[in-house]
């Protein structure tokens, strides 16, 4: 696997909340959700239950989208992350690890009966005005 820049991971790890966007018969939907990152598995690891429009929506399109928005005025300090990839449930091994991430960063999640669910990125930009005006860091998975 291609290595992701370090300034893209840092990013990730510095937000808790993406806007996850899903389509289901060529209509669009996005939702809200918290996540971490296991960098390990390059996976974004966020519970939502099964009824919901965004995960129904998954099933019949598994192919998904998503940004981590910093939310700023000053132009010179903008950064945000935009990434495609594919949504499943963790397989068991993934799973324990998944769990154990999520729950660490979000101890609430204990109180409540949720599905865990993991993206796998494919595509991952990140604009980082820091670094210049509009400049871009792209990652993209090999296959």
């Amino acid at each position: 696997m291609n290595s992701i820049d370090q300034r893209i991971i840092d990013y990730i790890g510095e937000h808790h909340v993406f806007t996850l966007a899903t389509s289901s018969n060529n209509r669009p939907y996005t939702a809200s959700c918290f996540y971490v990152y296991i960098e390990a598995m390059n996976m974004f690891v966020f519970t939502s239950d099964i009824t919901t429009k965004h995960i129904t929506d998954t099933i019949e399109q598994p192919y998904v989208a998503g940004a981590i928005a910093l939310e700023t005025s000053i132009i010179g300090k903008i950064r945000g992350i935009q990434f495609t990839g594919i949504i499943k449930k963790p397989d068991k091994k993934e799973l324990a690890i998944a769990k154990t991430a999520y729950i660490k960063k979000f101890p609430v999640a204990l109180l409540t009966k949720t599905t865990l669910w993991g993206i796998i990125p494919e595509f991952i930009k990140m604009t980082d005005n820091r670094l210049g005006f509009g400049k871009k860091l792209i990652w993209e998975k090999q296959f």
